[in-house]
Parts: structure tokens; sequence; C-alpha cells
């Protein structure tokens, strides 16, 4: 069962995706609750996962089988401490986003279908071990969010589908290039993940190594998105329809991040080293530049989009400072690693709510301009509540999950980057200041009376959005659960860098 349990939580919604093309388009209600409870397995597969792998350390639930044998292309995948998380993170939201979208009323059947594709994608991507298969699944992932941003989206949605797909494309393209040269760099034998970064191909080539490392890092840093890549975002959250956001903020960004950690940083330590600085200074740039940027939108959803800019912002300082040519040892290290992690998981968590929760004063009141909002706190109680909640949790309140994953960053990167990392603080402040604005200007204040009787979230959206708020909580009082999970990754990836 343990080599087969990768492949079935993989592939399964692509099960379910050819019983709702069965389905008569007409049965729309039918289509949306076959394609909810179909989603069901992988998600108690990875709750599964989760508990049987905590406290394990190193690589698990490995199949391997030939598959293109004429070029050493292999079925090959795997799960540890890194992927096992993002395994859960992408079921759960998932889900959530299958259940927010039961009021989706045009092409459900295609709309549904999307979102099942989408969800094999990404999690091939966390499962694949070989770089053929990683490859695949990485372009299965950008095909969907394409159509659910251009058909399901806002007024400038062909516009903004088509810039996400040319700028990931581009870094798909770069990172194809990169691959190519690390399979033939080992004789063209093998796109095996392991075997390549055991054999660390480059070691000692300066100049071609960094060019292989540039690359990689392109196609990474655009999806995260790192500062100047991320032109794209606040474009594509904006137009997408809002479990679409949840989707983009919660799990494709990740995806950039899992690279740097799966791929780049492993593959190539010595040139990653070598640049950690830089990576460290883009790091920063998105930090600051993220949170000002935010503060100055009067959109909602754009505010949000650029949060997550500022918040990624993070999890790049803990990888820069895991892999600093500095005198960090390595508790150091991997308390950075473990942070950036983390913040990876708690983004996706804390994110995906607020953007649920935009979604649903959206939906009633037909704007997202915060200047026309005003004591919703007095109106709607339980969104009251849930934007509290999560914008505490995003701002890095004690008790809540963003605390500790910006905790442990910070104190990893301080003794690697000391002036860096005290820089990045005042993306802390701006953060708090920003979010605090925009508590006052949606739900505190007097009442805008054109709002004054705005029905309070109904069933199917406190639904999505509690089960977020109890992980937010959760993992910020009691963080043990996931950090088991997450340290003995961050040990052995750590260790690649020595004590400094």
């Amino acid at each position: 069962m343990e080599r087969w349990i990768l492949t079935v939580i993989t592939f399964w919604p692509l099960v379910v995706l050819a019983g709702v093309l069965c389905i008569p388009g007409r049965l729309e209600r039918f289509i949306k609750w076959f394609s909810i409870v179909g989603s069901l397995p992988p998600l108690a597969l990875s709750v599964w996962l989760w508990m049987d792998y905590s406290g394990q350390a190193g690589m698990r639930y490995v199949m391997k089988a030939p598959w293109i044998s004429a070029i050493g292309v292999d079925y090959h995948v795997g799960a540890d401490g890194l992927s096992v998380p993002m395994f859960f993170l992408t079921a759960l939201l998932t889900t959530l986003s299958l259940i927010y979208s039961l009021n989706i009323t045009v092409r459900v059947k295609e709309y549904f279908a999307l979102f099942l594709l989408l969800q094999t994608g990404m999690f091939g991507v966390f499962a694949s071990l070989d770089y053929f298969l990683f490859y695949v699944f990485w372009e299965i992932s950008l095909v969907p969010m394409y159509f659910l941003i251009g058909i399901w989206g806002g007024p400038r949605r062909e516009y903004a589908a088509i810039k996400f797909f040319l700028y990931t494309l581009v870094g798909s393209v770069c990172m194809l290039l990169a691959i190519l040269a690390l399979y033939f760099a080992t004789g063209a034998e093998t796109f095996d993940m392991l075997r390549i970064a055991e054999q660390q191909p480059f070691a000692g080539r300066g100049v071609v190594q960094s060019l292989v490392f540039w690359a990689l890092f392109l196609g990474f840093a655009i999806k995260v998105p790192v500062w100047p890549f991320h032109t794209w975002l606040p474009d594509a959250h904006v137009e997408a329809p809002t479990a679409g956001s949840v989707i983009l903020a919660g799990v494709l960004l990740k995806m950039g991040c899992y690279g740097f950690l799966r791929i780049l940083l492993p593959t190539l330590p010595e040139v990653s080293a070598q640049y950690s600085l830089w990576i460290g200074v883009l790091a920063l740039i998105s930090i600051v530049y993220g949170a000002f940027v935010a503060m100055a939108q009067m959109d909602f959803k754009k505010l949000i989009a650029y949060s997550s800019v500022n918040h990624m912002g993070y999890v790049m300082l803990g990888i820069a400072a895991a892999s600093s040519l500095t005198a960090a040892d390595l508790t150091d290290r991997a308390t950075a690693l473990n942070g950036a992690m983390l913040q990876m998981f708690s983004h996706g968590v804390i994110t995906g709510a607020l953007f649920l929760l935009v979604g649903v004063i959206y939906e009633r009141a037909h704007t997202r301009d915060l200047r026309e909002f005003g004591g919703l706190g007095a109106v709607m109680s339980r969104y009251s509540v849930a934007l509290w909640a999560s914008c505490f949790a995003s701002l890095g309140l004690p008790g809540m999950s963003g605390f500790v994953a910006e905790f442990f960053v910070f104190r990893g990167a301080f003794p690697a980057y000391l002036l860096l990392t005290c820089l990045a603080t005042i993306g802390l402040v701006v953060t708090a200041a920003y979010l605090l604005w925009t508590i006052q200007r949606v739900l505190l204040g007097p009442t805008n009376e054109r709002w004054a009787k705005l029905p309070d979230m109904d069933a199917r959206e406190v639904v999505s959005v509690l089960p977020l708020m109890i992980l937010m909580v959760l993992f910020g009082v009691y963080p043990k659960p996931i950090l088991d999970i997450l340290n003995g990754f961050a040990r052995q990836l750590a260790a690649l860098f020595g004590a400094g």
C-alpha cells in the first residue's frame, strides 16, 4: 500500500474528472457534489500520510518503474518532510475551493473538470522525483489555471490569463534548458533528481554551473514570485475567480519555493552558496516593496495579492540564509529552512482564507474598493470574526501560525545576514499597518447605509473558511506536529552547506 499511496493521491482526481465528463451538463448540482465528494479521498489519504510520516526523516513511499527507457525516464515518486505538508495543503485547499464554488453557474462542467485536472498537476509536482515527470506535471498545472482565469475571471481576464501564461512559460523554458543540461552532464543516463543531486555534475565548473543555476532560478523565481518577476501576480489574482485565487496563492506560488528546496539547493549547493547574498537582497526587496505597495492599494483583492509578494519574501530570506557563505551553524540554517517551509504552509492557509473573504464581500457588494466600506463589523458578525482572525494571522500576531513561521525565519537568518534581517523588519511594521488599516476601513467606523442589510456568511462560506482558521490557530499555539515533519528535511538540506 505504501508504494502506491502517492500514485493514488495524484491520479485519483483524474478518475473523478472522467466521471464528471460522463455526467450530462444539465445536471449541474450533481456535477458539483460529485466533484466535492470525489476530492475527499485524496484529502483523507494526505491526512494519513501526515500522521504516518510524523517523526520520520528521509524519502518514503517511493515507487519507481521504467517509463521511457530509451532516454532514461522513469515513473519515480516519493515524499519526505518537504512534500508531505504540501500534499495536505493542496488537498485541503482544493476541497474547500470546490465547496466555495457551489455558487458557480457558468459552464459548471468545464469549471469543475479543470479544477480536478489542476489538482492532479499540483500533486504530481510534489510527488515527482524524476525531472521529466516533474516538468510534465509542472506544465499540466499551468493550463487549467489559464482557462480558469480566462473564462471565469473578471473584466480583464483575457489579458491576465495571457500574461500569467507567458510569464510562467518563459520560466518553464529556462527550467527545461537547465534540466537538459543536468541530464547531459550525467552522460545522458538518467533524469533521477536524487541521483543527479548526489553526483553534483557541475561542481567546480564556474561559468556553466552559474548558467544552470540562473536558468533554474528564473523558472522558480517567476513562480514564487520574487521581485522583479512578480508583475504577473496582481493581474492574475485580481481577475481570477475567488477559488482560482485561493489555489494560485495557496499552492501554485509554493511550487516555486518547492523548486528551490527540492532541486536548486540540493543539486547546486556550491553556486547556491555563492549567490545566496543576491537571493537575500531580492528577498528583502520583495518583503519591503510588497508591503509598501500593498498599503497603497484601494482594491481589496489587489492588496492581498501584493501581500503575497511580501510574505513569500520571508521564504526566500530563509532559503538565502540557509545556503549562505557565513558562520551560521547547522542549527541556524535548519531553523531558517524550518521557518521558510512553515511560512509556505502558513501563507497558503492564511492567504487562502483572505481571498475567500474577499470573495464573500464582493459577491454581496459587487465592489472591492476599500473606500466604499465601513462598519461591516456591526452588520456581519461571522464575517467580522473571520476577517479579524485572518488579518491578525497574516500580520504575524503571536498565537497565530504566521508569527511562528516568521520568527523561525528571522531567528535562522539573523546569524547569517544581520543587516538584511534587520531591514526586513520594516516589512513587518508596514504589514501590520496596512492590515490594521484594512480592518479599520472594512469593519470599523460608521456603517455605510448601502451595506446596512448585507447578509452574513452562509453555511457554504463558513465551511470553506473555518478549517483554515482552525489551522491558523492550531499551528500558532502548537506548531510541533508540522515542525516534526519539516525538521528532518531541513537538517538534511542544511548539512549540505556545513556549519559555516
